[in-house]
């Protein structure tokens, strides 16, 4: 215990580790301005820099296992009612869908407006890369049904399936749930393996700036700027496209239901939103969104359940980069869908594009197989966009990104798990978010500054001590 004659020596120590976080972040801007300077000036050399890239966003991946089931089991183990879990689910998916059709309409809507793909030429050269793409979507919803499913217990981690992931957490939680008071060890034993997981997490971070350097570099270097210029028209719609829609529509969605200003959300997200920017890879901050989320006075079971299942079928800027990626390409060869055209075949995308959750690169796959199955015509046109996917892949993940977000702090008001006293103290900055462990486990800035005690998170629609 900490006596009460050195009250001023408790708070240097954590200020100058957040002050060390604070310049890694601004190391990853700086990483960024290098990766792409070089890949304009030396794009060969650019180029070969993509595995520096690629294996830092795989060390967040192997983390991402651990981290949904750890946060799930402890969720889902301490309730004491299971139809809770259901209802933050069923609700969870109901709005999901309920986005994925406003997101479809607003694309639609602007791509019919620019017409983003007029005066393009298609080369005999661009033809067979839509083909490519839309072999790499050949999963089916029946294929994708039985993918949830791992051919053994453990093999969902070392796969690194989310889905998979997510349904073997459901059911050691469930049973925890029904072991009562004798699966309270094991629920002790999961929270020191979560407080371990995050730590790693932390320390795999530092490598940030490496890894977003050679991912920048990478995609500069193999696009190039004539790409960029030949194609700005459908990338600059599609960026104010996704801009719009968080602002105008997610902005008055939370603003309304949870009463929370939705620019101090993305401020307290921003460190995520960089990481996303510099990865292309909505993945590597969802180990964070997790921890952030619940920091933020959401309770356990919302954000176990919700972010995780949000990250497969919630997905607002897939569905706008869908519309306007179809309407672009049948602009390019002149061959333009009817309003009836674009709305089945849009609809058929968006049941689609569950099936392909997770995939890597899963935007172009299921706009090539959409494609392929509902106007075979058109698949000849997606090589038209692959140049520039990349940089649309982005406002995409930041898009999915925020919605996940947004849909998290929705649904635990809808259900009544959110402590809105501690949303506001920490979208104020009053109770900042620990660098150090990822989790507040009462050792942390937010602690520190209440005298070693977290306040209080909404759960069960009571009150108990805020854990991670």
């Amino acid at each position: 215990m900490t006596s009460t004659a050195d009250p001023q020596e408790t708070p240097a120590a954590p200020a100058a580790k957040r002050d060390r976080t604070h310049y890694l972040y601004i190391a990853v801007i700086g990483a960024v301005l290098l990766g792409v300077a070089v890949g304009f000036i030396w794009p060969d050399f650019a180029k070969e820099l993509k595995p520096v890239g690629t294996g830092f966003v795989n060390l967040i991946k192997m983390m991402i296992s651990p981290i949904i089931f750890c946060t799930i089991v402890l969720g889902v183990g301490s309730v004491r009612k299971a139809a809770k879990v259901g209802k933050v689910g069923g609700l969870a998916l109901a709005y999901f869908v309920a986005m994925s059709v406003v997101a479809l309409a607003i694309g639609l809507v602007v791509g019919n407006i620019l017409h983003p793909g007029s005066g393009m030429d298609l080369t005999e050269s661009v033809k067979g890369a839509g083909h490519d793409a839309a072999d790499e979507a050949d999963k089916g919803l029946v294929d994708f049904a039985l993918g949830v499913i791992p051919k053994t217990l453990v093999s969902a981690f070392t796969e690194g399936e989310v889905l998979q992931t997510l349904l073997v957490a459901l059911l050691v939680g469930f049973a925890l749930q029904a072991m009562g008071r004798t699966g309270e060890p094991v629920l002790r034993g999961v929270e020191h393996i979560q407080k371990l997981v995050f730590r790693v997490l932390g320390m795999i971070m530092w490598a940030a700036p490496v890894g977003a350097f050679g991912a920048m570099a990478a995609v500069i270097g193999e696009t190039g700027a004539d790409a960029l210029k030949a194609l700005a028209t459908i990338m600059i719609g599609f960026y104010v496209t996704c801009a719009l829609f968080i602002v105008i529509v997610l902005g008055t969605l939370v603003r309304m239901v949870a009463g929370v200003n939705l620019f101090k959300l993305l401020k307290y997200l921003g460190r995520e939103f960089l990481l996303i920017l510099s990865t292309s890879s909505s993945e590597s901050a969802l180990p964070r969104l997790i921890a952030k989320m619940e920091h933020l006075g959401v309770s356990r079971p919302v954000v176990g359940i919700t972010v995780p299942t949000g990250y497969s079928f919630n997905l607002d800027g897939t569905m706008i980069y869908l519309t306007m990626a179809s309407l672009f390409i049948a602009d390019a060869m002149d061959q333009p869908l009817g309003i009836g055209e674009q709305i089945s075949l849009l609809l058929f995308m968006m049941i689609a594009s569950k099936g392909a959750a997770g995939v890597s690169g899963s935007g172009i796959a299921v706009l090539a197989s959409g494609l392929q199955s509902h106007k075979p015509a058109l698949v000849d046109g997606v090589g038209l966009i692959i140049g520039v996917d990349r940089f649309m892949s982005e406002a995409r993940a930041l898009t999915n990104f925020a919605g996940n977000a947004v849909a998290t702090l929705l649904i635990g008001t809808w259900t009544k798990e959110v402590d809105k006293e501690r949303v506001a103290a920490v979208l104020a900055g009053d109770l900042p978010f620990d660098e150090r462990t990822l989790v507040d486990d009462g050792h942390g800035p937010a602690a520190e500054q209440t005298g070693g005690l977290v306040p209080e998170r909404r759960s069960e629609g009571g009150k108990e001590p805020a854990k991670v």
